[in-house]
């Protein structure tokens, strides 16, 4: 997070473990805890017009207790890939062996000695198989369609040919007794990710470049003659699936205790996997690192005005206005939704950049009494517009199976029209003209109150604006 330097992390590329107790120990460092209430799940959401709030229906899941709150605004922060669930797979509930989701995973089952099965090779399966591999027994790992394997993201930074380091003592003390350096290295990483946008364009040199060397690394860690390299690489544009850093992960498929399997599954039976060929292989332990709930939807109804609810109001696709607000739903936000930069690198920025258009708007609706707010629909099918022509011409319409295309082969993609520096500028002068607004007061301009400002209260700045570095004139201004 921008706002939160850590200059003690133990490696470029760390583990989730590691990246926990970052964000722990940023919400306690910043008192962040106390808004914060845990074993508490949202079950439902309806708008309530005459008072222009959100009732919102919570359980507190230690005492099963169900209460209904309210608030004037309501951001829905679950992002994406939130919502896991068990595969579709016919018998998968007649196993009788231990089954794991990488998304509820269980610290306590042990894998060491045993005979695995990894059924999923997107972002999940190949951390999974990664880390597992050289423990278990025997490991029988299900694709369905292959992925590239990038190195790691900001690789000039990486180690050799993108592989991951620890940091020295001396490192990490120099970014504790220098955080303008530590700062002016994460800024360079920043950097590095921001520059790669061409390599998303289908016919760029760029793109061409990408494939040719990722071509290249894949095989030279498979092996240049391996039978089944032409099965894991893919055929389609990098980056239509989102790319994953998988230092390790190709040595793990060719490993002498791994197996590899292309065909598909028919069922799960009571001690492991029947495939469509007739072939079982026997498992202790089946890792789904697969089904998800890639169509948006929310995971609790959200009732909008007229009744509307947003599940179905999204049945055939999800549109929404820039990502993160639809119309039929006022004052109400969503963080990586639809149409975000959902493969553009760290989605923390675009949660903070995000973020301050949300402070802004929210700060409008306080300050002018308006009571409610939504996009205008014309608005939103304008951007949609935009951004479905837009996408044409990018890595993500061509053909592959993709969460990002909500998880179809020729989906519409679901990611921004641009750059994620694209997105950041988009958001920085908010388009005030595309929101329906409710006001509370039959006379706009009655916000302006007794003819006094806020700014002339007691102990304020009265002459904020002579300062140097006041900030607010033409250096606002970015074009």
């Amino acid at each position: 997070m921008s706002w939160a330097l850590n200059p003690d992390w133990s490696e470029f590329y760390v583990g989730s473990k590691e990246i926990w107790e970052y964000f722990n120990n940023a919400a306690q460092k910043f008192g962040l805890n106390r808004y914060i209430k845990l074993r508490h799940r949202v079950v439902g959401a309806v708008w309530e017009e005459t008072r222009g709030v959100w009732l919102v229906d919570v359980v507190d899941e230690a005492t099963g207790t169900k209460f209904t709150d309210w608030c004037h605004f309501l951001v829905n922060g679950t992002g994406f890939l939130n919502h896991w669930r068990w595969p579709d797979i016919p018998g998968l509930d007649s196993f009788k062996g231990t089954k794991l989701h990488s998304a509820a995973w269980d610290e306590s089952v042990v894998l060491k000695g045993k005979r695995v099965a990894v059924i999923g090779n997107g972002s999940s399966g190949i951390q999974i198989v990664t880390a597992i591999q050289p423990e278990v027994k025997a490991l029988s790992v299900f694709i369905r369609s292959p992925s590239w394997v990038s190195t790691s993201f900001a690789q000039d930074f990486a180690g050799p040919n993108g592989t991951n380091f620890s940091y020295t003592d001396e490192q990490k003390q120099t970014f504790r007794s220098d955080m303008q350096r530590l700062q002016s290295y994460r800024k360079a990483i920043e950097t590095n990710m921001n520059s790669n946008h061409k390599v998303a364009h289908t016919n760029s040199p760029e793109q061409q470049i990408a494939v040719q060397y990722l071509t290249k690394i894949m095989k030279s860690r498979i092996g240049e003659n391996h039978p089944l390299a032409d099965r894991l690489i893919p055929d389609f544009g990098v980056g239509c699936r989102r790319p994953t850093p998988g230092v390790g992960y190709l040595e793990a498929l060719v490993a002498s205790n791994n197996r590899i399997f292309f065909d598909p599954i028919a069922e799960v039976v009571e001690d492991g996997i029947k495939l469509n060929t007739g072939e079982s292989i026997e498992v202790d332990i089946i890792v789904c690192a697969t089904g998800f709930d890639v169509s948006w939807k929310p995971r609790f109804p959200v009732i909008g005005r007229g009744g509307i609810d947003l599940s179905d109001q999204w049945k055939d696709r999800p549109l929404s206005y820039l990502s993160f607000a639809v119309p039929n739903f006022p004052n109400f936000f969503i963080y990586l939704g639809p149409n975000s930069p959902l493969s553009h690198g760290s989605a923390l920025p675009s949660i903070e950049h995000l973020t301050k258009y949300l402070i802004r708007l929210l700060h409008k609706i306080q300050i002018e009494r308006y009571k409610a707010v939504e996009p205008k629909l014309q608005a939103m099918h304008d951007f949609i517009e935009h951004a479905d022509a837009y996408l044409k011409r990018t890595v993500w319409s061509t053909k592959c199976r993709s969460w990002l295309k909500g998880g179809k082969d020729d989906g519409p993609p679901l990611v921004h029209p641009g750059s994620r520096v694209h997105w950041f500028h988009m958001l920085m002068e908010p388009r005030w003209e595309d929101w329906e607004w409710t006001s509370r007061s039959t006379n706009r301009f009655a916000y302006l109150g007794n003819g006094f400002s806020s700014l002339e209260e007691e102990g304020r700045d009265k002459a904020w604006y002579i300062d140097e570095d006041e900030g607010k004139g033409y250096e606002a201004v970015i074009y």
